[in-house]
C-alpha cells in the first residue's frame, strides 16, 4: 500500500495542518501531545533544536512525522541496534518508508538499503553513532540527500550524565562536516546541566529548546526497605497477574537466583544480563516482548531499546546508583499513558555495594594507566548518595523527581494530599509518635560505640541483642542497650537508614562502613532541631486509586479485551512482530468499550491508521461482531 507522502506543504495547506493529517493517516491519531508540535514545527523550518520528554510522552513522534513530509533524508543516530530495528520494524508495519543500517544485518541486506537509498526511495534512515564516524560517511550522507539529523538518547553525549557513551562525545564533528543540516536532539532524562552539554557538544546553534514535564502522572511510586526480597517482589507481581513487568537486580547472580525462585513460584519470567550468552539474552529478549512471558529479571544491562508500552510494573530489587538512572529505568512502565507502578525494596548493603563496587573499578582503572577524573568520581559518589537519602525519606516522590530535573512540582486537581501517587501521598507511610526521642537514643547508641561500628552492630545494641561480639566489647553494659528492644530490629534498623538519607549520619567508606554523626546529628541528639522518623511503609495488597484519570478507567468490555489481545497475539506471532505493534492495549480498550462494527466506525479509533485500518480492520471487526452476536 503506497501512503503517497508529499514532499512539502502545499500551498493550500500549512506545515502544520499537513502534519496532522500524516499523523492520523499512519498512526491512527486526531491530536499532538503538549510540545510535539513545537518539536515538528522546528524539524519543519531547519532549526537545531534540544527536546527534552519524559519516556512515553511522544518524543519519537516529533522527528519520525515531519521526516515523512520534509524533502529528502532524515538520518536518525540510535544508541542501540534492538532500539533501531524496533522502531524501523513499527514505522513499516504502519506504512512509512524506514530502514536502518547496523552491524547485525548481513551483506545482502545492507546491500539492498543502498539501493533504496541511491533510488531515493526511503525518508528515515537509523544507525549507530559508530557508523557515522568512518572516513569518508560524511560524503555518502550528502549523496543520499540527508536534509535533518535526529540525535535519540541525547543524554549519552554528555559526561555529566548517567549513561555517558565515549563514541557519543564524537557527534558534534557532524556540525563541521554537515555544517548546513539543522541538528535535533531528543533525550528523556537530562537535568540543566545535562542539557547545556548536549547543546554544546553537538555546537547546537540557537536551539529551539523545549522541556516537557518530567512527570509521569500515570506512575504510582513505591519505596520500602527490603526484608524478604523474594516474597515481596511476589507481592507486586500477584497484583498484576498476568501483566508485563521488569524487575531490576544489583548483580548478575542476583538475576539468576531471582528468576529461579519466581520461577519456581509459577512466575513465567527468565534473566537477562550481560553474562548470558548472547543468543540466550536476544531469546529472552523476544519473549519477553511477544509475550511469552510475563517478567523478564534482568540487570540495568536491559532497557534502553525496550519499546514495549504496556509494561505494567517496574521493580527494583536494590537501590538504583542514582535519581536520574531510576527515572530512565521506571521510565519503562506505563509507556501508553495507562496506570502502572514502580516499586523500590532497597537496603543499606545496597549502598554501600554501589560504592564498594565504584572504588574497586577506580582502582582497577588506575592500576592498568587509566587516568580518571577526581570530579567524576566524586559526581558517581553523590548521586548515589542523592538517591539513598531519596529512598529512605519519606517526601513526596513525584514532587522530588520533578524538582531533581529542575522544574517546579504543582500538585493535581483533585487530589486530596501531595501528588496522590506514591506512598508517602497516599498515606502509606505512618509517623512515630515519638520521633524526637526514638532518634536520640539511636544518634546516642552511635556515639556510646565510639562511632566505630556499622549499622547491624548499633541495632544489635539497641534492640537488647546479647550477640557474641556485643558482650566481648562490653556493649551490653551500655546505657543505650536494649533502648529499643520492643522494636522489631529490621524497624531500628529502617530508622538508622533514615537518619543516615537524612545526612544526620553518614557512613565510612571502606569494607566494613561505621557509621558516625554529622553536626546535624549532634543537634538533634542534643534536642536542638526538629526530625520526624516513619514506620516501615505498609504497602497495601489491592490495588490503589491513581491521581488521574486514565484511558482504562473507561467502561469497557473485559471478556472481549482478551479475546482482541489472543486475536493481537496470534497476528503478531504470524508477522514476527511484537504484539505492540499491531495495536497498543489503549486502541484495545477502546475498541472493547465503543465496539465498533464497521470500517467508519473503527477508522475514529484512537491508534488506527490507514495501513493498519486496511491490513487489519476486517480481522478485528469480525471478532467484534462475533462477540456483539454472541
Amino acid at each position: 500500500m503506497s501512503l503517497g507522502f508529499p514532499s512539502r506543504p502545499s500551498a493550500e495547506q500549512d506545515g502544520a495542518a499537513q502534519l496532522l493529517q500524516v499523523v492520523e493517516q499512519v498512526w491512527g491519531y486526531r491530536e499532538l501531545r503538549p510540545l510535539q508540535g513545537e518539536a515538528m514545527r522546528a524539524s519543519l523550518e531547519g532549526r537545531d533544536a534540544l527536546v527534552v520528554m519524559a519516556t512515553g510522552g511522544g518524543k519519537s513522534l516529533c522527528y519520525q512525522a515531519p521526516a515523512l513530509i520534509r524533502e529528502g533524508l532524515t538520518v536518525v543516530i540510535s544508541p542501540l541496534i534492538s532500539l533501531m530495528q524496533d522502531q524501523v520494524a513499527s514505522l513499516v508495519e504502519s506504512g512509512a518508508p524506514a530502514a536502518a543500517l547496523s552491524s547485525a544485518m548481513s551483506g545482502a541486506e545492507k546491500y539492498a538499503v543502498h539501493e533504496r537509498l541511491g533510488a531515493r526511495e526511503l525518508k528515515l534512515l537509523f544507525m549507530a553513532p559508530e557508523r557515522l564516524m568512518v572516513g569518508g560517511f560524511a560524503e555518502e550522507l550528502a549523496a543520499w540527500d540527508v536534509r535533518n539529523l535526529v540525535i535519540d538518547e541525547a543524554h549519552c553525549i554528555s559526561h555529566w550524565g548517567h549513561d555517558f557513551r565515549p563514541e557519543y562525545r564524537r557527534l558534534g564533528e557532524l556540525r563541521e562536516a554537515l555544517p548546513a543540516i539543522p541538528i535535533q536532539a531528543f533525550t528523556a532524562t537530562a537535568t540543566p546541566q545535562v542539557r547545556e552539554d548536549i547543546a554544546r557538544q553537538l555546537g547546537l546553534r540557537d536551539p529551539v529548546l523545549l522541556i516537557g514535564s518530567f512527570d509521569r502522572p500515570n506512575l504510582t511510586y513505591r519505596f520500602t526497605p527490603r526484608r524478604d526480597a523474594v516474597g515481596q517482589v511476589l507481592e507486586v507481581i500477584r497484583r498484576h497477574s498476568g501483566e508485563a513487568g521488569i524487575v531490576y537486580c544489583l548483580r548478575r547472580t542476583d538475576v539468576d537466583q531471582l528468576a529461579q525462585q519466581l520461577a519456581s513460584h509459577g512466575v513465567r519470567c527468565l534473566p537477562y544480563h550481560a553474562g548470558l550468552d548472547a543468543s540466550v539474552r536476544e531469546r529472552n529478549q523476544a519473549q519477553f516482548m511477544s509475550e511469552s512471558i510475563d517478567v523478564i529479571v534482568a540487570t540495568v544491562a536491559f532497557g534502553m531499546g525496550i519499546d514495549r508500552p504496556d509494561v505494567r510494573f517496574v521493580v527494583h530489587a536494590a537501590l538504583p546508583k542514582g535519581v536520574e538512572q531510576y527515572a530512565q529505568e521506571t521510565g519503562r512502565a506505563g509507556r501508553d499513558g495507562l496506570p502502572s507502578e514502580c516499586v523500590l525494596f532497597y537496603s543499606g548493603a545496597d549502598y554501600h555495594g554501589w560504592k564498594q563496587l565504584q572504588e574497586r573499578s577506580a582502582a582497577e582503572a588506575r592500576a592498568n594507566g587509566v587516568e580518571l577524573d577526581p570530579e567524576q568520581e566524586a559526581r558517581m559518589l553523590a548521586r548515589l548518595s542523592e538517591m539513598y537519602g531519596w529512598a529512605t525519606s519519606a517526601i513526596c516522590r513525584h514532587k522530588f523527581l520533578v524538582e531533581h530535573f529542575g522544574q517546579p512540582f504543582t500538585p493535581p486537581e483533585g487530589a486530596c494530599s501531595g501528588c496522590g501517587a506514591c506512598d508517602v501521598c497516599l498515606g502509606e507511610f505512618a509517623s512515630v509518635a515519638d520521633s524526637q526521642r526514638v532518634a536520640q537514643m539511636i544518634l546516642s547508641c552511635v556515639v556510646r560505640c565510639q562511632q566505630r561500628f556499622g549499622a547491624s552492630h548499633v541495632t544489635d545494641v539497641l534492640c537488647g541483642v546479647a550477640a557474641e561480639k556485643v558482650r566481648q566489647l562490653g556493649h551490653d553494659q551500655l546505657t543505650t542497650f536494649g533502648l529499643l528492644r520492643q522494636h522489631d530490629p529490621r524497624q531500628v534498623r529502617h530508622w538508622i537508614e533514615q537518619l543516615v538519607g537524612l545526612e544526620l549520619l553518614v557512613t565510612a567508606p571502606g569494607r566494613y562502613p561505621t557509621l558516625s554523626l554529622t553536626q546535624a546529628g549532634v543537634d538533634v541528639m542534643r534536642g536542638n532541631a526538629p526530625i520526624t522518623l516513619f514506620e516501615i511503609p505498609q504497602v497495601p495488597r489491592a490495588r490503589r486509586t491513581r491521581r488521574t484519570p486514565a484511558p482504562s478507567d473507561i467502561q469497557y468490555d473485559e471478556s472481549l479485551f482478551e479475546k482482541l489481545r489472543q486475536l493481537r497475539r496470534k497476528l503478531a506471532s504470524e508477522r514476527a512482530l511484537p504484539p505492540y505493534m499491531i495495536f497498543g492495549d489503549r486502541t484495545l480498550q477502546e475498541l472493547a468499550a465503543v465496539q465498533p462494527t464497521s470500517v467508519d466506525e473503527l477508522r475514529e479509533i484512537r491508534g488506527v491508521g490507514a495501513k493498519k485500518l486496511e491490513d487489519l480492520g476486517e480481522l478485528f471487526l469480525a471478532a467484534i461482531r462475533e462477540h456483539v452476536q454472541r
